[in-house]
């Protein structure tokens, strides 16, 4: 993608959604790093199903101690790998209860040395959470970088690096929240839907997809 498609490109996209959210569902920044570390290799939806049952009942990192492990595994059962996630998710809350008196901290270095939480995990929070200019760099973004051209890369790391030099301050916060969602709905894996995308003008991805027939 030429630098010149970029500012148009995310133009449309803020201007089709001038305040993208996660669709993670929660209240506070505790709740989003423990909905986050649960989300690896799951849906939001299904994150957002066990979460909706857990937070009422254990919202913080002495609460979720308080359940204790088989607890806990008890509300998050329904996620994938939900018994790995569990102990990480314990672990990560002993140490916040231990180290930083119950809170979540806002440096990266701090929550890269909690237990499952990753660089992605730990941008994702940085940004939503904190208000930072991260690129937690998901599979939906990893595809629509690569395949757009916008941040061609051949690791998440790569496309990260490529992300945060070419998109300008401007559109950097929300960013990646445009890019997932644009992945998960219209640029998705199987065939995208170029004849929808708001995008499509300024993408490299050819040939455009056509629209199934009987459709405009």
């Amino acid at each position: 993608m030429k630098k010149s498609e970029i500012v148009p490109f995310f133009t449309l996209l803020r201007d089709a959604n001038p305040s993208p959210q996660t669709e993670l569902e929660y209240t506070t920044v505790f709740e989003l790093l423990a909905a986050v570390l649960l989300s690896a290799q799951a849906t939001d939806v299904g994150v957002n199903k066990a979460t909706r049952k857990l937070f009422p009942v254990a919202n913080t990192p002495q609460a979720i101690l308080d359940l204790g492990l088989e607890g806990l595994e008890g509300y998050i059962k329904t996620i994938g790998l939900y018994r790995s996630k569990a102990k990480h998710l314990m672990a990560a809350c002993r140490i916040l209860v231990d180290q930083h008196g119950g809170q979540v901290p806002a440096t990266r270095e701090a929550l890269e040395a909690l237990p499952g939480v990753g660089r992605k995990t730990a941008n994702v929070v940085l940004n939503v959470a904190f208000g930072q200019p991260t690129m937690a760099v998901d599979t939906h973004i990893f595809r629509v970088s690569n395949r757009t051209g916008l941040a061609p890369g051949k690791t998440p790391l790569e496309v990260e690096k490529q992300l945060l030099q070419r998109v300008p301050d401007e559109f950097a916060v929300d960013s990646h929240h445009w890019l997932i969602l644009l992945g998960r709905y219209v640029c998705q894996a199987r065939k995208p839907k170029c004849w929808e995308c708001l995008v499509a003008a300024h993408c490299d991805f050819k040939p455009k997809t056509a629209a199934p027939t009987g459709r405009a």
